[in-house]
This record gives structure tokens, sequence and C-alpha cells, in this order.
């Protein structure tokens, strides 16, 4: 079972062309995007004119070993860290997918989700696709190579034209691409950076840093670019006019060292925290997070209310994904052995608890009856983001309304049901504001807030509608 009541998005992804060490760059900027994704890994690259890949469950230094990066010689690369939306989380499933078609093999790392996909994949069944996985990503390789007959660039035309949802895509090509796409409406991001005249492609600048490329652009919505050894070539289809790129990508998603949509996330998330103390002030002895997500909306909060900032719950780095339960009595263990509250700091104090989001509110309600019991005199909590009460059908795995505990109670019955003095929420208007970003309403998508859906979906997905 795992203990993080966190939502999770699908995945992460990286490419790189012509480096002559592609496949162990790609390892380095897939661990750097470790935090999208924690259930498989994999890496395809282009050896001897053929698309060849390795993939396995578990985190990126688990799946991969310096023997298997030596084996994925080739210069151009591509790669992939999962966390299922669509599909189970089984090795079937890990990306990249490969498929061969007329003597030429292609790869693809997807993030996001597909809204259209059941019927698309029953169109395709009906022509006589066959299907190796329950992933809606391997419906976009089988409309490329259906229409390859109508010329590559016409087929990745075709092939986006007929995909309706939240999607990045980066595809790999025996012949030598490396292709980025980005679906018109700009949910989910993508970048371009460089390391000297090789180009990369990465859902976030922090792997470019730790590639050391330098950061080029952020994808356009809609935009398709083909990197080849003649350069680059963009391709553009047609985008609404208004981008829906989605929010919670600055108030949990990213890494803070990140630069998305123009804006750095740390800062974001402190203005974040910021704006939550002029909404919403409170009297306490100090301003503290549940490590790791609200540690900078915290440190917003604090310098903006002048209550001190501390650390009084330390995090446990050395836990891993999942944590065995050997008997019902212990229950509990894999939320404590997370974090540990320090005692003698908490005792007796009033305090302010920054979370960024709750979603199933289960791992927060423990959390606050473990301060209680060591004595803190009062809990206010505050949370950086409105409440989650409609689900996504974007790629985040909270699809269904009743897993929101938010669409089913009060603000005033959650504060009651979690134990806290008070409880307050950043209005959406305060969440838009302090991004800095020019005419937020006409950028983000914000559906999980305010029930809008800016793509028309399929009610009778779910995560796991292609094995049915």
């Amino acid at each position: 079972m795992d203990f993080c009541d966190k939502p999770r998005e699908a995945c992460g992804l990286f490419g790189i062309h012509g480096h002559p060490e592609a496949s162990k760059l790609t390892y380095f900027g897939l661990y750097a995007l470790q935090h999208r994704g924690q259930e498989s890994a994999g890496i395809a690259v282009l050896k001897d004119n053929e698309v060849v890949s390795y993939k396995g469950m578990g985190l990126v230094p688990e799946v991969f070993k310096m023997p298997h990066l030596e084996e994925l010689t080739g210069e151009n690369a591509i790669g992939h860290v999962r966390y299922s939306t669509t599909g189970s989380s089984i090795l079937t499933n890990a990306q990249p997918f490969v498929v061969r078609h007329r003597n030429k093999s292609y790869a693809v790392a997807h993030n996001g989700n597909l809204v259209n996909a059941n019927g698309l994949k029953n169109e395709l069944e009906e022509a006589g696709s066959i299907f190796q996985t329950t992933m809606d990503s391997e419906i976009f390789l089988h409309f490329f190579v259906n229409n390859l007959k109508y010329g590559f660039e016409q087929a990745l035309l075709y092939t986006v034209s007929r995909l309706k949802g939240a999607y990045s895509f980066i595809v790999l090509t025996s012949q030598g691409e490396v292709i980025g796409i980005k679906d018109p409406n700009g949910f989910r991001p993508l970048c371009l950076g460089k390391i000297k005249d090789n180009y990369v492609l990465a859902s976030e600048s922090c792997a470019l840093d730790l590639v050391q490329a330098e950061f080029v652009r952020e994808l356009d919505p809609g935009e398709i670019l083909v990197i080849s050894n003649d350069g680059l070539k963009r391709m553009k289809t047609p985008s609404p006019t208004k981008k829906t790129f989605c929010i919670f990508e600055f108030i949990y998603f990213a890494r803070p060292d990140s630069t998305i949509h123009g804006k750095n996330v740390y800062i974001t998330r402190k203005n974040h925290g910021r704006r939550l103390a002029q909404e919403a002030p409170a009297k306490a002895d100090f301003v503290m997070p549940f490590p790791d997500s609200g540690n900078y909306a915290a440190i917003g909060y604090s310098e903006e209310s002048g209550i001190p900032f501390e650390m009084a719950m330390i995090r446990n780095h050395y836990v891993g994904r999942t944590f065995i339960q050997p008997t019902q009595e212990m229950r509990d263990f894999g939320v404590r052995i997370k974090l540990n509250p320090v005692k003698e700091l908490l005792k007796g104090k009033d305090i302010v608890i920054i979370e960024d989001s709750i979603i199933r509110g289960t791992t927060v309600k423990t959390r606050v009856k473990a301060l209680r019991e060591l004595g803190v005199k009062k809990i206010h909590m505050r949370v950086s983001g409105p409440p989650h009460r409609f689900p996504c059908h974007y790629g985040i795995d909270f699809s269904t309304k009743g897993e929101l505990i938010a669409a089913t109670k009060t603000e005033d019955e959650l504060r009651d049901y979690l134990g806290l003095d008070s409880l307050h929420y950043l209005s959406l208007e305060g969440l838009l504001e302090s991004t800095g970003i020019d005419h937020p309403e006409d950028n983000f998508c914000k559906a999980c807030f305010d029930g809008r859906y800016p793509v028309a979906f399929d009610e009778t997905v779910s995560k796991h509608y292609l094995e049915t």
C-alpha cells in the first residue's frame, strides 16, 4: 500500500539527440524527474538503426545499473518515469513503448491522459489493430504508423489532430529523429534545452540543470518539434485561444527549482504562502509545514505574517515508496515512518500548519491526532490552494469525486473531522494572482477547483478502462 495521501501525476519525460553519452544523460535526466513518477522507469536508444529499450519497475537507480546503460549505446535516446493514471502498474505498461512497423521502429514516452482514448481504441481495433498494453499512450503509435503512407509530417499532424486531452509526448524514430509534442491546450509541461550542439527535451527545467543543458524555451501549446541531424523543424497544430496549463504543477507537482510557464516554482509557492497569510491570518507561536510539500508556502506565510518558521516535523529521507504492514494494528506506521515530530518544540504551543492540498484527508487526520497527543494546544491549518471538489480527467490520479474529501464536507465539517482549531484554503483568485502571470484566468486549467473542464471527456473512462 502506498501511504502518500497526495495527488500523483502521470510521469516525467526526457530526450536527447546527437550525444555520444545519450543513455547516461537520459538516466540523470530521469533521476531529476523522479518526483513525477516512481512506479517504473525506462530508456530507449537508437542503436545500429534500431530502437531498443530497457525498462523495469521501481525507481531510476533500482532499474538501471551501469551494465544496462553501457549496453544502451547510441547518440539519440528518450526516457520515462511513470505513475499510472491510465493502465495498471505492471511492467508491460512501463515506457518508453516500442513498436516495429515495416522494418522501422519507434518509441514513445507520454505524460498526461487522453480523454477520448476509449473511442479511439475501439476505432483502431475495428480496423485490425492489436494492442500490447492497457495504456492510452499506445494509441498514439497506432495512429502514427497507420498514417505514415501520407508522409512523416502528415502522419504526425493527423495523429495529433485525433487526440483530445492532456499530453506531452517524446518520440524516438529509427531514422534518428527525436520529437517533442505538446497538446493544443498546453496542459503538461515540456521544455527544450541545449548541450553545445545537442538538443534536449524534458518535462521540467530541473532535468536540464542536472545534465548542464542550457534552457532554451518551453514548447508552445500544439507544437510539434522535430529534432534531427538537420536541426530543428517546428510544426504547429490549431490551438485554442485560451491556454489551460495545469495549475497544480505550481502548487505541488513540479520541483521547486524548476522554471515553468516562465516562473520559478519556489518563488511562486512562497507567493502562495504570502497571499494565504493575507487572506487567513492566525495567532500562533510558529508556522510549520508537513515536509516537503508545504515547505515553500510555509516560508512565504511566515515572512508575510511575521510568525517564526520552524521545521517541527522531521522527514526520514530514506523511506522507500511503500511500507509493508505486517499486522492491522500497525496501520499507522506508513504515516509515522515518514515524519517524526520534534516533541520538545511542539508541546504546549499554538501552531499554524501549511499544507499544499488535502485530497483524501486520511494522512492529515492521523498527523493532527499525533500532534494533539504530544500536547499541542491549538492547531490552525492553512492550505495554499483552493479545496479540491472535482475529479481530474487530464492525468492526475483523483478521477472520481468520491476520492475528494472536500467534495463531501464543508470547510467547517472538514475542520472538525481533521481535529483542527481552524482551517482556511487559499482563494482561487488569490492562487491565480499570486502566480504573477498576466491574465491567469486565460492561462490555467483549474477544473479540480471550479468544475469548469476545458476539454470535453468520456464519462466512461477510468484509470483502468483499457483493461475492461
